[in-house]
């Protein structure tokens, strides 16, 4: 599917807002509700002991269905497909320390009625389902909920009624209760009307229920707006982790949306205590669709990681990769190793900053000297492949998308980011590295990020750092958005400033 650019951002954002929401509620699943003023971490542990950042069952089991989705072409959420999404779970289960009772006993079920030599598929999936559901009387758990995000993604250009069923299908591997059959379509719904037009509306599915279902979930979305998280105390059934995410997108709405909203809401899907990874990851998928990945902040990507191996890059590519509908495209970013800007010219302009010479302000021909500079962390304002840092850690490179546009409606929050990618510069100084900062040629984003740190974070006069910055930067010429974003302070992005251990390096010059 053609998207625009921030469609292409928002699609991007909801498997890493996901993850984040995951990562963030993990040091707090099972425990009560946390009072207003209590501080939200990303610092693991948690009853199964997940490292800070790392993701938990509820993006591991979001992953083989996004995966099989990007291969499937227009099969999508066929038998064939689904297969693919059971088999790689059943591997993921057989090794994970966090398994869903539910799920954990379809799961064995299911591999346990195979014949001898015969590999599992999703027909034995729903045969276990079928008599889990059977024999308990109820299967209505929040896991098939918390993983179905990426569904909308590969629907975006089908019509609604076709993701509901398709979500149907693929809650039914493991929950066959109505509920979660039709909590799975209508969240799915949302997401996708979230990324095709940046709205949250969790109603825009309800038409495609029958009258009476229709009645239930208008009630239970209403119950919800008049709620907080923590009201819903009985989260890992499927019902009240839908209400208990929609309660706390819904309740910390307000002037400020965008990534002060994407924060607050997730901290408050947290602090309603319970499943508090699960309704985390269940609010990030919309949030995620709705404001976009560049609307994530740069802490909580920076070390986001998880089963099986993958990191931030890989959620953001495999997001985009299900929205085109076009497959893995490995000659073409963002699944390319190399990013080619051979046929720009002007992109081996390399300058120390003039406030902090421990800060290099480059193009894209200034990647080729990292090594020799003595360079290891790199905030980049432009597309990479996945390979062209290769001296660099994952966790030291910070990636930022911004348009160098002076119409605002081309950029989701563009205060937003490019104060975060001045925020990553001073966090990487703060560890005593060494930073390049980059765009293709440094002339409209570069100057404009290296002025924000040196104004919101040395605390140099805003007009003086522009000055500073334009004057050693050869063809630097940031656009009327940017300077004004500049000059009027407004960097004010809500984000949390960054711990300096014994504050900046010595070699930081003020004006």
């Amino acid at each position: 599917m053609k998207l625009s650019p921030l469609q292409n951002d928002r699609a991007a954002g909801v498997l890493v807002a996901l993850a984040a929401g995951d990562a963030l509620g993990a040091a707090y699943e099972f425990g009560p509700p946390l009072p207003d003023e209590t501080p939200v971490l990303m610092k693991g542990d948690g009853p199964f002991g997940f490292d800070p950042a790392e993701w938990t069952d509820d993006t591991s089991m979001a992953i083989p269905l996004a995966k099989a989705l990007v291969s499937s072409g227009p099969e999508l959420a066929s038998d064939a497909s689904l297969t693919k999404v059971v088999r790689e779970r059943s591997v993921w289960a057989a090794g994970s320390k966090d398994v869903g009772a539910q799920t954990n006993a379809v799961i064995a079920a299911a591999n346990a009625a195979t014949s001898a030599g015969r590999p599992v598929n999703a027909s034995d999936f729903r045969t276990a389902a079928h008599a889990f559901h059977g024999r308990t009387g109820r299967s209505a758990g929040n896991g098939s909920l918390m993983r179905t995000a990426p569904l909308a993604l590969a629907y975006l250009d089908r019509e609604p009624g076709e993701l509901m069923a398709a979500a149907a299908r693929v809650s039914a591997l493991t929950h066959v209760d109505p509920d979660a059959l039709e909590a799975c379509g209508l969240w799915c719904v949302a997401i996708r009307e979230a990324v095709l037009t940046g709205n949250l509306n969790v109603r825009a599915g309800l038409a495609l229920l029958p009258p009476d279902r229709r009645a239930v979930w208008l009630s239970r979305i209403e119950s919800a707006e008049q709620s907080r998280a923590r009201d819903f105390h009985r989260n890992g059934w499927v019902v009240e982790a839908y209400q208990g995410a929609w309660s706390a997108i819904h309740s910390t709405v307000s002037a400020n949306l965008g990534p002060k909203h994407l924060r607050q809401a997730l901290e408050e899907a947290v602090r309603g205590g319970g499943d508090t990874d699960t309704v985390a990851a269940i609010a990030g998928g919309l949030l995620g669709a709705a404001y976009s990945f560049t609307s994530v902040p740069f802490e909580w990507r920076r070390h986001l990681h998880g089963w099986p191996g993958l990191r931030t890059r890989d959620l953001m590519t495999l997001g985009m990769e299900l929205a085109r509908g076009e497959g893995t495209r490995e000659q073409s970013w963002p699944g390319a190793a190399h990013q080619d800007y051979s046929m720009w010219t002007r992109t081996d302009v390399l300058v120390q900053h003039p406030h902090d010479d421990g800060v290099w302000l480059g193009g894209a021909g200034s990647l080729g000297r990292i090594e020799a500079l003595g360079i290891d962390a790199v905030a980049s304002l432009c597309r990479l492949g996945s390979s062209d840092l290769p001296t660099v850690a994952v966790s030291d490179h910070a990636s930022f998308w911004v348009v160098d546009s002076p119409d605002p409606s081309d950029n989701a929050d563009a205060a937003f980011v490019l104060a975060e990618a001045a925020a990553a510069v001073e966090q990487f100084r703060s560890e005593g590295k060494t930073v390049l900062l980059h765009y293709v040629r440094a002339e409209s984003r570069t100057p404009t990020v290296a002025a924000l740190y040196s104004a919101a974070s040395l605390g140099i006069d805003a007009e003086t750092a522009l000055d500073d910055v334009l004057n050693v930067l050869p063809n630097a010429s940031p656009n009327p958005m940017f300077l004004d974003i500049v000059r009027s302070g407004r960097c004010a992005s809500g984000r949390h400033k960054p711990s300096a251990r014994g504050g900046l390096p010595h070699n930081v010059r003020t004006a």
